[in-house]
């Protein structure tokens, strides 16, 4: 029987629609297994600051379909070092803290496996990103929302590119996982995917490119062409890439870069279930006295990972890149 009594929850890192409805989770179950609940604003930060607020029934009871985070989110420099972490865990102590549940991407995580060197407390992870790059869970919290507004926005783009006859190379986040992108291209129909798990030499991958471009152009294949372009993919920008594709092919190309737009936003109903899935699990492996692991989803089953391993993602990369194949058409 777990002697949980004091439960805190802290987002991190960049934001991620659906974060509310997993603190709204935690909060509800935490308070049914008569747990006090607090919540640190701005992360870590707000962890080394000692800055926190108790969480009731009352003030989590109408976020579930607000995005962003009640609780702020940002990035800690200070967990980068190791009197950033001994602070953190000091404040831990100082605070009366049992447990620390930690939503947010591998960077958060990161910071959840130091600290739990120097503090005897029980430890949670919840995959909140909208990236989908966290090894051990099929789907993270906010990954859902991204791809429907970046959907709608390609959808308006191509508008405008059949309406002019042009080009548009769209570039959706994703950071260092192009899963973003192969989703939102496949789901509007995109001409071409690039993210950087497709590409073995970058200049083979861009003169092939190009030719297949202006081939299909030229036989009028296609009313318009769209590009989704994950960031990062390219050593080259999205403008750049379209300048090179206007002077190849001879047809107008313009970039648009969705940036922040992705991470905001009502979350849509499956973000809000897996954060709801996710936030009942947390609180469930809490009271069986475990710790040190991030709580996932596979196959539509709960399932724990230490920190260690949610960073190891090359069979999970092979693996979409092998479904970006099997249902290109």
């Amino acid at each position: 029987m777990s002697k949980l009594k004091r439960v805190a929850i802290l987002t991190s890192g960049g934001d991620a629609p659906g974060m509310n409805a997993a603190i709204r989770a935690l909060t509800l179950h935490a308070l049914s297994h008569e747990y006090q609940v607090v919540g640190f604003y701005g992360g870590y930060n707000g962890l080394i600051d000692e800055d926190y607020t108790e969480l009731s029934a009352a003030n989590v009871g109408d976020i579930i379909h607000r995005g962003g985070t009640i609780l702020k989110s940002a990035r800690c420099p200070q967990m980068l070092s190791e009197a950033g972490i001994l602070q953190a865990a000091n404040s831990l102590r100082k605070c009366h803290i049992d447990a620390l549940v930690v939503i947010g991407g591998d960077g958060s995580f990161k910071g959840a496996q130091a600290l739990q060197e120097h503090w005897q407390g029980q430890l949670i992870g919840i995959p909140g990103t909208i990236d989908n790059d966290i090894n051990g869970t099929e789907a993270t919290i906010g990954f859902h929302t991204a791809i429907d507004t970046a959907l709608d926005c390609i959808d308006k783009i191509r508008d405008t590119a059949q309406a002019f006859e042009r080009t548009f190379v769209v570039e959706v986040m994703g950071r260092d996982c192009g899963i973003l992108a192969m989703e939102a291209g496949l789901a509007s129909g995109a001409e071409q995917i690039i993210c950087k798990e497709l590409i073995e030499d970058e200049q083979a991958f861009l003169d092939e490119l190009k030719e297949e471009m202006a081939q299909s152009l030229r036989q009028d294949k296609h009313p318009s062409y769209v590009l989704v372009m994950a960031e990062h993919s390219l050593s080259i920008s999205a403008q750049q890439l379209a300048d090179q594709l206007s002077e190849y092919t001879g047809v107008d190309s313009r970039s648009a870069i969705l940036g922040y737009v992705q991470r905001g936003g009502a979350p849509v109903a499956g973000d809000r279930i897996l954060a709801t899935q996710l936030g009942v699990a947390a609180i469930e492996q809490l009271a069986m006295g475990t710790g040190g692991v991030m709580v996932g989803i596979k196959n539509n089953a709960i399932t724990t990972i230490p920190f260690a391993d949610t960073a190891n993602t090359q069979t999970r990369n092979k693996d979409f890149v092998a479904r970006l194949k099997q249902y290109r058409l």
